[in-house]
């Protein structure tokens, strides 16, 4: 018989020949037998666990621009967006939001220092483009555009107060000394010795 696609008996009548004497029973074959349907490409069926690489896409994305962008691709995939939050976080779940992944919090911390390190060259570049000249012959709509940006740029450069405060190495320090009593507040038992 010829290869290809055969009817079922055929295909019984030919694996009866195959099998003289040590054919098994059709009972033993459908025991022995599984179908396994193969699920589609990605997770897989049941797997909840994000690959790492979707998680670092997603939490740069957030981090960069901002969560609603990350929130689209999440969507794609079915994520969460208490998943994005932590995955911005660079947890790898809300479980573990707490307690950041360092490989996942590298990832986003590098990402964002390259566009820090795009945008201060930009700063630089801007600045040295602002001479004497041309603000002393500009509008006074340009000179004070020009004021109140490099006012912006002074205050996201700089730190913050909060985080002035946080580094105050001069902490108070409160100490509470315990309550003075005298003899006549404790109470006095008297035993007898025999």
């Amino acid at each position: 018989m010829g290869m290809g696609i055969v009817s079922d008996s055929e295909f019984d009548l030919e694996l009866k020949n195959s099998n003289l004497n040590s054919s098994p029973k059709e009972s033993e074959i459908e025991s022995r037998a599984q179908i396994i349907d193969k699920s589609p490409r990605g997770r897989g069926e049941g797997n909840l666990q994000v690959p790492d690489s979707l998680r670092k896409i997603i939490g740069e994305e957030s981090s960069i621009n901002g969560r609603t962008s990350a929130l689209a691709i999440a969507d794609m995939f079915s994520i969460s967006p208490s998943s994005v939050s932590a995955y911005n976080n660079g947890a790898t779940s809300t479980k573990s939001y707490d307690t950041p992944n360092p490989a996942l919090q590298n990832h986003i911390n590098n990402a964002r220092q390259r566009i820090a390190n795009r945008a201060k060259k930009k700063l630089h570049l801007a600045l040295n483009n602002i001479t004497d000249e041309k603000l002393s012959s500009a509008k006074l709509e340009v000179i004070s555009g020009v004021a109140r940006d490099m006012a912006g740029i002074i205050k996201t450069m700089e730190p913050s107060q909060n985080e002035d405060k946080d580094n105050d190495t001069r902490k108070p320090f409160v100490i509470f000394a315990p309550v003075i009593r005298d003899e006549r507040s404790y109470e006095v038992i008297n035993v007898n010795e025999i």
